[in-house]
């Protein structure tokens, strides 16, 4: 399992569908960002089914692993966004 940092730049017409295949996997923690743990075999689901959506001429998704989610720090600015976790 590793704790992921996912951003996105997406097309208008296909931000809604690419931030709801995100909330499946991840908490959403701010306008293009999201973060969680996950494991590989959801992060492989999660990618193809991203794959489906976005336009690869047009679009980014950025993947940031951390091996390790107790070895970064996390400074916010402002309002952090309530982390509510994917609560099924």
């Amino acid at each position: 399992m590793a704790y992921l940092i996912v951003t996105y730049d997406i097309g208008e017409d296909r931000v809604n569908k690419v931030r709801k295949i995100l909330k499946k996997y991840f908490t959403w923690v701010q306008n293009s960002v999201f973060e969680g743990d996950i494991t590989e075999g959801k992060l492989m689901k999660c990618r193809l089914e991203l794959e489906q959506v976005i336009n690869k001429e047009e679009d980014s998704i950025y993947f940031y692993s951390l091996e390790n989610r107790l070895n970064y720090r996390k400074t916010v600015m402002g309002v952090e966004k309530e982390l509510t976790g994917n609560i099924l």
